[in-house]
Order: C-alpha cells, then structure tokens, then sequence
C-alpha cells in the first residue's frame, strides 16, 4: 500500500519517548559503545535543578544562628548533640548541619568530595517560580528574551569533532531550557521504553516502522533523510543499551523514586560510553508554602530521595567521579520566617551542592550574610552574596576546561577571582 508522510503520523500511532529529541547530530554510524576510551576522556557535569524552589534553610541548617530559631519556632530544624541523632541536624562545620534525612551524604562531605555553596542565587529579585526558573536556566538574570540555555550554549563554545547524540542529555520528558539552543541535544524522560514504535496491537500496522525508515531514506530533501536516519541510528543505539541488565556497582542501591531511577540512568549512559558529556535532572515539588514541616513532613520526604538518590550514584560511579561533578540548584530560597501554615513563602537566595572527584569538599563555601533583622534580604529573605553565575562558570572553567567562557554567559563578566572555589 501507498504510505505518504501523513498517514503515518496520522494513522500509525507512532510515538518517540523522549519528545525533548533534537535530531540532526549523528555523523558517523559507530557509536561510542565500540569506543570506550571516548567517554573514558570527559569531564562530566551532571545539573539537578530542584525545582520549586527548595527551603535550603532546612536542607543545611544553620544551626549557629539564634535567629533561625527565632523566626522558624516550629519547623527549625534541632542543632546536634540534643537527644535522638535522627531528629537533629548533623553537623558539618559547628555551625551548619544537613538536614538528618541527608545523613547519607555525610560521609561523602567528610570524604571532601562534596562541598556545600551557601547564599548563592540570582541577583533578581523576582519571586516568580516561572521568572526566576527562565534566567537560571537562561544564566541572564532580569532578561527574558534570551532563548537559549546556558549548558547549550557552553556545547556550542565547546564543539566535539567527535561527539555523539549523547554529548548532552536531559532526564527529562521534555528539553528543558537549559539545553535549548542551536547545539544538538537529547531528552529522554526512561531509557527503558525510549523508543520509535507503532501501536502493535493494530495488524494493519505491521511493517510500518520499516516501510518509514525507507520513506525518509529516499526522500529528495537531504535534511530529511539526515534528521530521519540519525533519529532511528539513536533509537538503535539506545536498543543496544536496553539490552543490557544494569546492575549499579559497589554495592549501590538506587531509590525507588523518579529521582533515583533518573540518577542510575545517567550513571548506566556514563558506563555505557556513549560519550555523555553534560546531564540534566529535573527533581520537582519543593514549593512548600503548607506543611513544610522540620524534621518530619513533606520536605523530609523528599530529602530522603535526594539524599540517597545522590549517594548511591557517588556510590556507583566509584572510581569515575574522578571526572564526574554533580551540582544541585533551584531557582531561588524561601522566607526565613515560617508562615502560619507550618511552611515558608518565596525567598532569595539559596544553597548549592556540588559532589565529584575534583570538588575540595568537606566545607561551606560562600559568604554567609546572617540572619537578623538587618542582614535580610528585604527584611525576609537570606541575602544574596554569591552569583549563581560564578559557581556556573567556575564549573564550566575549571572542570569542564573552557578558558574562556565569557560567550556561555552574555552581559556577565567572568573573573576566577569571584569563584568560590570548590573546584581544585
């Protein structure tokens, strides 16, 4: 039978997982599963944005300051050494301490391969989730004609002459901002079922995949018969890394959350030496005005996750997070005063993790602005001292090696003597 382009999308039931897929980047038909010295050579940086803006007032407390419990009465967090360890902050440095449902990372910062950045954030005050998500995903706070991503612009500064679809991919149904851009990228939202396939259960539609692929293949536009065969080339690659039973090393044990599955799917794409080089994470919920809670609640649940979702792939990677760096953001902090409905309203500035081998860790980094009534952000908010951007392009210079990154970040100038210095 006659098969025209618009059946097929029509009829066929066809449908890519992975709707984020940004095609156009295959140039060659070997992937770097033959080549396992390709991945071997990286520097990878692994972004998890908590959006929602995360209370990272409760996620590392600072327990040192009088203030933080005179403004959050019910849901401070208690300072170490006072009774159960499970229901008090664990102490990193005598004056900050993790939430207890992060004692999982602990021994990570006690390791020094995991650093802790404090008030940091966007020097815009904007209190939009929508806004504030746009310029750190941007890194062009106060603009927002920018329509491109800050990682999409450091892969098209930093060109691969052998990079694979691989090179930047997004844990996520759809791209998210901050890969946006001209330089290829790929958004898989479950390695398991990312997939082109036709409803099998319609016998009128067997054959079609094939039938397809040889409708594109001869088609007169060059472009499309490019873009269809580097999809379907991905597609297969992605087959060859679903045959495999991943089995996390080193005695790693992924949460059974989203998070958790996203994080070992990033950790099996590194293994699987694809030439992963940037990944991006998307963990939501983190907006909690009610029931926030301290020690207990819904920020507690969700720490639990993150926590352990970050430590088992600090676990798994092993001797690979010699060149791995994990950092977490969100989009700006919350109030430091605790509403009436045992939570916290939209805030400024924030806390950052960064965790790999080449992070000085086992320290707080930035300078902390404290917590009276005079060193607050708008008589609510933890003030802002570091610019996200400066941690951004610290990463982007030090550990992603681009000695030059004042083109990733427009209308900011990049001086390594603003870096916080977490990166050796």
């Amino acid at each position: 039978m006659a098969i025209t382009r618009r059946y097929f999308l029509k009829s066929a039931g066809l449908s890519l997982f992975g709707v984020g897929f940004v095609p156009s980047f295959l140039r060659r038909t070997a992937f770097a599963i033959e080549k396992p010295a390709l991945s071997s050579r990286k520097k990878i940086l692994v972004a998890v944005f908590m959006r929602g803006a995360a209370d990272g007032l409760n996620i590392v407390a600072p327990y040192g300051e009088k203030d933080y419990y005179k403004m959050r009465p019910t849901i401070a967090i208690p300072k170490p050494g006072g009774g159960d360890k499970n229901e008090a902050a664990i102490d990193l440095d005598g004056f900050f301490g993790f939430h207890p449902r992060l004692d999982a990372l602990k021994p990570i910062f006690d390791a020094g391969h995991l650093a802790v950045i404090e008030a940091v954030g966007s020097p815009d005050n904007t209190r939009s989730h929508f806004d504030a998500q746009d310029y750190m995903e941007t890194a062009t706070p106060g603009d927002k004609s920018t329509r491109d991503g800050w990682l999409n612009r450091y892969l098209r500064y930093s060109p691969e002459t052998d990079a694979t679809p691989f090179r930047a991919v997004a844990a996520a149904p759809r791209m998210p901002l901050t890969l946006q851009g001209a330089a290829r990228a790929l958004a898989i939202d479950n390695l398991k079922t990312f997939r082109l396939r036709v409803n099998s259960d319609r016998p009128e539609m067997a054959g079609l995949e094939n039938a397809f692929q040889a409708l594109y293949a001869s088609t007169s536009d060059p472009l499309l018969s490019s873009t269809a065969r580097e999809m379907f080339s991905a597609a297969q690659t992605l087959q060859q890394i679903q045959g495999q039973v991943y089995l996390p090393e080193n005695g790693a044990s992924y949460p059974q959350g989203p998070f958790g599955r996203h994080m070992q799917e990033i950790a099996q794409l590194i293994k699987s030496n694809v030439g992963l080089e940037v990944a991006f994470v998307d963990v939501g919920g983190w907006d909690h005005h009610v029931q926030e809670g301290g020690v207990q609640g819904r920020l507690a649940g969700l720490l639990k996750e993150f926590g352990d979702s970050l430590a088992a792939f600090h676990q798994d990677m092993g001797d690979r997070m010699a060149d791995v760096v994990v950092l977490t953001m969100s989009e700006f902090g919350r109030t430091v005063r605790e509403n009436g409905n045992r939570g916290t309203d939209h805030g400024h500035a924030n806390v950052m993790f960064a965790m790999g081998g080449p992070v000085k860790g086992g320290k707080i980094y930035g300078q902390w602005p404290g917590l009276k009534p005079d060193q607050l952000n708008q008589d609510r908010d933890l003030a802002l001292t570091t610019d996200f951007r400066d941690v951004f392009a610290e990463v982007v210079t030090l550990h992603l090696g681009t000695p030059n990154p004042s083109g990733i970040f427009p209308g900011f100038s990049v001086s390594p003597g603003r870096f916080c210095g977490f990166l050796g």
